[in-house]
């Protein structure tokens, strides 16, 4: 499934906006699903979204719905998470995964991770 690099992480006060990427390594991305978790300190890790192969089924959590949007560019191998009104709650490292399928919402469905990326919202 090839190597995955988050980025675009930082902090920023409650209310802004951060979009993340994930570039993908290897000639096979376009044929996996892509998602996106999050683990907070002390927490296990949390399904965020998820898009499918080809970008035309799309799946967010309950938490993030009508604030997150995920996409991805096949043709340049990356995927992207707008965060916008971003909450102290959304504190925590997001990760980028593939996975064989755009049903799944458990890390465990997803195969291959990248290091994630520190996003941190102040009150």
């Amino acid at each position: 499934q090839g190597q995955l690099v988050e980025s675009g992480g930082g902090l920023v006060q409650a209310g802004g906006s951060l979009r993340l990427s994930c570039a993908a390594s290897g000639r096979t991305f376009p044929t996996y699903a892509m998602g996106w978790f999050r683990q907070a300190p002390g927490k296990e890790r949390e399904f965020v979204a998820v898009i499918s192969w080809n970008g035309g089924s799309l799946y967010y959590a309950d938490s993030v719905k009508g604030r997150f949007t995920i996409s991805r560019d096949n043709a340049k191998n990356t995927g992207n998470l707008q965060m916008n009104s971003l909450k102290p709650e959304d504190t925590a490292v997001y990760y980028c995964a593939l996975g064989t399928t755009s049903r799944g919402r458990a890390p465990a469905d997803f195969g291959s991770w990248g290091q994630g990326t520190q996003v941190t919202v102040s009150s």
